[in-house]
């Protein structure tokens, strides 16, 4: 957008402020201000606080809540024969070149005490690889396993894009062809404060915010890379985040269940730990399947167990989801159809009060939830899994989902494996299996069937 009409909007928005700082910059800086402007939907960003002033004076409109129809872990041999075919069903998927993956890696690694794009976080409990290297080198090992090509995805921010770049250049892509990674950045929003004011954090820089990672979804479309994958014949998206090094890449037996139910949108859950858990969940909301923040639902039905006395709504969101591509058109070519939420925080202004002491001011701040395009289909499926052997996500820099729990449970999910294989592993011992070496137990348990050796130190079986 040219600089007058970028000015013309600011003035048709109230912005009187900004205009009268814009007077005051040097001609660089007010190139660098029109620059950052020009990348914001600042219409949007209107529209959106228009809604929300309003909303204060609007009653929710209560829906019932009732548990969702969840395909649990098989236990019956029917079960376990559906699960088989489910399995075949998603191999074909894979040999039939139908499967991209889009991992969501727009965050900073901050909550970790870590400097750099989360990515870029070393959590491996042995060689200490990144976050990047073993979504990597499973994407490699299952292009392998089933002689095929799998798009990866990289969905960045503007505050990492272009390290995360220089990041896969430098590590040779991790051994995959570069040619079958994408990157792409999503949207960024500009905060704005109750009056409706856009605020700067600096002489040129706006307090703005990623657009959530619901923008996952409309950065596909609007970035070209949804028409990409459908010309080279892709039907399904494998989605998930950086964050949990757990998440079996393209799984087939997910990708099986997803084809038998034609889902144009499935998702993978585990069982919560206990009422107190801080997680979304997974349940039916009026006739559609959906998935609520655990901040939105009521303390009842957080609460609520069975007549068994067991958690009656149990099923916890891990983030892991397949999306149709004919879905993510549909939900993007009218207008993106994912709700926008809005936070309120405060955050420090520029300048400091006389005393030297910083000022906070109000600001929303809008974002999207891929969650919420769960109800927006017409056939949903969803699995449940096992969270010691698919989800130990990390975000915090102690306690609970820290690189210390998180470590923990990949050694324990390779020790497993390992006792599956008869090899026994001394107690306090790191274990670290490459995707490489081994995708799964079977896997392993076939390279290694003649060895019986007790492993005594730290291990690392690589390829």
């Amino acid at each position: 957008m040219r600089k007058e009409n970028l000015l013309k909007l600011l003035a048709m928005y109230k912005q009187d402020a900004l205009i009268k700082d814009y007077g005051g910059m040097s001609p660089h800086q007010q190139n660098i201000f029109l620059k950052n402007l020009g990348r914001l939907d600042i219409k949007l960003v209107f529209k959106l606080h228009k809604r929300f002033s309003s909303q204060d004076h609007v009653t929710p409109m209560q829906q019932k809540i009732q548990p969702a129809r969840i395909i649990t872990i098989p236990e019956t041999d029917r079960e376990k024969e559906l699960e088989q075919k489910a399995r075949q069903e998603g191999e074909k998927l894979l040999k039939d070149g139908k499967v991209a993956v889009l991992i969501v890696a727009g965050g900073q690694g901050s909550r970790l005490g870590f400097d750099g794009p989360k990515g870029f976080y070393p959590i491996s409990p042995v060689k200490n690889k990144t976050l990047f290297q073993l979504f990597a080198e499973q994407v490699k090992a299952v292009s392998i396993r089933y002689n095929t090509w799998i798009p990866l995805l990289i969905m960045t921010s503007e505050e990492n894009h272009d390290d995360t770049v220089n990041f896969f250049e430098t590590q040779r892509y991790f051994g995959l062809n570069k040619n079958t990674i994408f990157f792409f950045r999503q949207n960024i929003l500009p905060a704005i404060t109750p009056d409706g004011e856009f605020v700067l954090k600096n002489d040129t820089d706006f307090f703005a915010n990623p657009d959530g990672h619901g923008g996952s979804l409309k950065g596909l479309f609007d970035s070209g890379m949804l028409d990409m994958l459908t010309k080279k014949g892709i039907t399904e998206l494998f989605y998930c985040q950086v964050d949990n090094p757990l998440v079996k890449i393209a799984d087939p037996v997910f990708l099986g269940y997803h084809a038998i139910a034609n889902a144009e949108v499935s998702t993978k859950v585990v069982r919560r730990r206990s009422i107190e858990e801080k997680v979304g969940v997974y349940l039916n909301r009026g006739s559609k399947e959906a998935i609520i923040e655990y901040s939105d639902l009521e303390p009842e039905y957080m609460s609520a167990l069975d007549d068994k006395g067991n958690i009656l709504y149990w099923a916890g969101n891990t983030a892991i989801h397949i999306f149709s591509l004919p879905f993510i058109k549909k939900i993007n070519k009218r207008g993106f159809a994912l709700p926008y939420h809005c936070a309120k925080k405060k955050v420090d202004k520029p300048e400091r009060a006389k005393d030297g002491r910083p000022t906070s001011l109000d600001i929303w701040k809008f974002e999207t939830f891929v969650f919420d395009a769960i109800p927006l289909a017409e056939r949903t499926c969803c699995m449940e899994v096992s969270r010691e052997e698919e989800f130990a996500p990390v975000k915090n820099k102690d306690g609970t989902d820290s690189p210390e729990t998180t470590r923990q449970a990949m050694i324990d999910l390779f020790r497993n494996w390992l006792g599956k294989a008869d090899i026994k592993a001394t107690p306090g011992a790191a274990v670290e299996i490459s995707p490489l070496f081994a995708l799964d137990e079977n896997e392993l348990i076939q390279k290694i069937k003649n060895s019986r050796m007790p492993i005594e130190t730290d291990t690392y079986f690589g390829e």
